[in-house]
C-alpha cells in the first residue's frame, strides 16, 4: 500500500517578513521609506504605529549613520523625539542599528516578545457566547473595547480606529449571558494580513474585564480567535507581549505559542 504523505508542516515566519507582518497587523496611517527604514506616524498614539523600524538599513557605517541622521532631523522638524523599535530574531540584524544608537545616547527598554503558532489544523470552535464581526472594526466592539482598555492620548478612540480599518480582521466579544444586558465582558481582534499566498492572523487588543478575570475568559477569547483565523484561511498567528505580563505570557504559552522573536524601543536619552 502506498504510504500516507504526511501535512508538511506550516512555515514560521523570519527575517523582514515577520516585521512586515506585524506591521501589516497594526498598520500606522502613515509610513515613510527612509533608507531602508520604515517611519511611521499616527498622530501620537501607541509606539507600535509611531516608530521606526529597519528593514533593510544600510549596511556601511558612514550611511548608517547619515540615515540616523536624517530620520532625527525628519522627527525632529516636527517636534518629536525618534522612537525606534530594533528586533531580534531569525533572519533579523538589528544590531549594527543598536550600536549606532547607542554610541549617540539611545536608551532601550524592556523587551516586548513576540509569539508565533499554526491554526492550520486548528479545530476549536468559536465560545458560543461570541460576538463576531469580519471587515471593519464595529462600533459595538470599539466601545467595549475603549471601556475595557481605554487610552490617556488626545483623539485616541477616532486614530485607534483608523488603524485598526487599515487591515481587515477579526472582532471578537465575549458577553455574559447571565446579565440582563448581555455586557461585554472581554474582547479580541486578529487582522488578516496578506503575505505571498499565505494569510497571517496578527492577534492583539485581548482584554478582559478586572473583575472577571480567572474566569477562563482570556483563553476563550484566543481560542475563537484562533479558530475564526483558521476558518477564514490563516494557516500561522502571531502576537506580542510585554515582558512584565505573566498572565499573558503564561496563557499564549498553554495555547502552544512559541517564541518568534523580540523587540526592544529605543530612545534618546534625557
Amino acid at each position: 500500500m502506498p504510504k500516507r504523505s504526511r501535512r508538511s508542516a506550516v512555515p514560521p515566519l523570519t527575517g523582514t517578513a515577520l516585521l512586515e507582518a506585524l506591521l501589516g497587523g497594526w498598520r500606522a496611517l502613515y509610513r515613510l521609506e527612509v533608507d531602508g527604514f520604515a517611519v511611521l506616524r499616527s498622530r501620537g498614539v501607541t509606539r507600535r504605529a509611531n516608530s521606526v523600524v529597519p528593514l533593510e538599513p544600510p549596511s556601511d557605517p558612514a550611511a548608517l549613520d547619515a540615515a540616523v541622521t536624517r530620520i532625527e532631523d525628519l522627527l525632529g522638524a516636527a517636534g518629536e523625539r525618534p522612537t525606534l523599535r530594533l528586533f531580534t530574531g531569525e533572519g533579523i540584524d538589528h544590531e549594527p542599528v543598536r550600536a549606532a544608537l547607542s554610541q549617540r545616547g539611545y536608551e532601550a527598554g524592556a523587551p516586548v516578545h513576540v509569539l508565533q503558532r499554526s491554526v492550520a489544523d486548528h479545530r476549536t470552535a468559536p465560545d458560543p457566547r461570541a460576538a463576531i464581526t469580519v471587515g471593519a472594526p464595529p462600533e459595538n466592539w470599539l466601545e467595549a473595547s475603549w471601556w475595557l482598555a481605554p487610552r490617556p492620548e488626545d483623539g485616541a478612540r477616532e486614530t485607534m480606529r483608523e488603524i485598526m480599518a487599515g487591515t481587515p480582521a477579526i472582532y471578537l466579544a465575549l458577553t455574559d449571558p447571565a446579565s440582563d444586558s448581555r455586557e461585554t465582558v472581554a474582547v479580541g481582534r486578529a487582522a488578516l494580513v496578506p503575505h505571498r499566498r499565505r494569510t497571517i492572523a496578527v492577534l492583539d487588543q485581548i482584554a478582559v474585564d478586572p473583575e472577571r478575570r480567572r474566569e477562563g475568559l482570556g483563553r476563550a477569547c484566543l481560542d475563537s480567535l484562533l479558530a475564526l483565523a483558521a476558518f477564514q484561511g490563516a494557516d500561522l498567528a502571531l502576537l506580542e507581549v510585554e515582558t512584565g505580563n505573566a498572565a499573558a505570557r503564561g496563557l499564549y504559552k498553554a495555547a502552544g505559542f512559541r517564541a518568534a522573536g523580540e523587540y526592544r524601543y529605543l530612545t534618546p536619552a534625557a
